[in-house]
């Protein structure tokens, strides 16, 4: 069987992994970056455009902020060739000296190619003509490992059945990243999505499942027994909730302006689509549905179409 319509099911992120192996010690945020941020660029009328680093690995999330002393009344931005939504977040730390505050998320998609990108932005002050302002990001490699699984042969050559099921899945996971609801749902910082466990693993690896090399792996999972609840890593309304041929019993939560968690592999689903869910509402529970090799949660984060690190939204500082 010609196994490449696989590895682009594989490549499109719908498919969450085998179980990791058990991990101890602190939460592992696989480094976004090793620079220092960059100087904040001066954008005209008392403005300035910043970011958490200048240069960021395949894979990562940035921070990109824009202070205005003047009010704004919107922000444009657009990240190399994808639009990328701004939020304003209020005055910094309650104090009026710094005006306005407007943050975005910056997303590295897992195989974006190295180099030198383009942040640009155009905002509106509430008085005068719009302005522009620029800022270059450098991708760097992620450097990812390499492993070997044995999983069942259907989720490595499915039949003609399975194969077209998996694809309009892929189709409609495509659509349902592809809409950016304007609000931004959540509140304050995202969470780890099990309680008490503090390492994740497996983002960005690279697999040979059966003997056949795949696409890298797009989620991070946690090892964690059948059971133990899920939480949402943030408010957002629940646009999918049910079995997927290679995630199998999945929850994809729209948290707004883009963003999008997964879970995946889970015994029970306690949501249904068009729940809104504040943030750390159960959401269903650990399992080894799909594709898997033990019990474990497997937890995406795709923001504006990239499938970046889910651990590194965690320890950002969001308001």
């Amino acid at each position: 069987m010609n196994l490449r319509p696989v590895f682009a099911l594989l490549a499109a992120g719908i498919l969450a992994g085998a179980a990791p192996p058990l991990l101890s010690g602190p939460v592992q945020h696989a480094a976004a970056h090793k620079e220092l941020a960059s100087p904040p660029m001066a954008c005209g009328s008392g403005a300035a455009l910043s970011i958490n680093a200048s240069s960021v690995r395949q894979g990562g999330l940035l921070l990109a902020q824009l202070t205005s002393k003047a009010p704004v009344t919107s922000v444009h931005a657009k990240w190399d060739t994808q639009d990328i939504s701004f939020w304003q977040s209020g005055a910094s730390g309650g104090t009026s000296t710094r005006g306005q505050v407007w943050r975005a998320f910056v997303p590295v998609d897992l195989e974006k190619p190295s180099g030198d990108y383009a942040l640009k932005i155009e905002m509106q002050p509430q008085e005068g003509q719009p302005a522009p302002c620029q800022l270059t990001i450098h991708v760097t490699t992620g450097k990812f490992a390499t492993e070997s699984l044995k999983v069942a042969p259907q989720f490595v050559e499915p039949n003609p059945e399975q194969l077209a099921r998996a694809k309009a899945e892929q189709q409609r996971l495509h659509e349902i990243y592809g809409t950016v609801t304007p609000e931004k749902l959540w509140r304050g910082k995202f969470r780890v999505p099990l309680t008490g466990v503090t390492s994740g693993a497996n983002f960005g690896r690279r697999r040979v499942l059966n003997g056949q090399a795949s696409s890298p792996h797009t989620g991070v999972d946690f090892p964690a027994p059948t059971g133990a609840p899920v939480h949402a890593a943030q408010a957002g309304r629940v646009v999918l909730a049910e079995p997927l041929y290679f995630a199998g019993n999945t929850v994809l939560i729209d948290h707004g302006l883009g963003v999008y968690t997964l879970y995946g592999h889970l015994s029970e689903i306690s949501v249904k689509v068009g729940d809104a869910v504040a943030a750390g509402a159960i959401l269903g529970k650990v399992g080894a549905t799909g594709r898997v090799t033990g019990p474990h949660l497997h937890w995406g984060l795709v923001i504006d179409g990239a499938r970046v690190n889910a651990l590194q939204i965690v320890s950002l500082p969001l308001i």
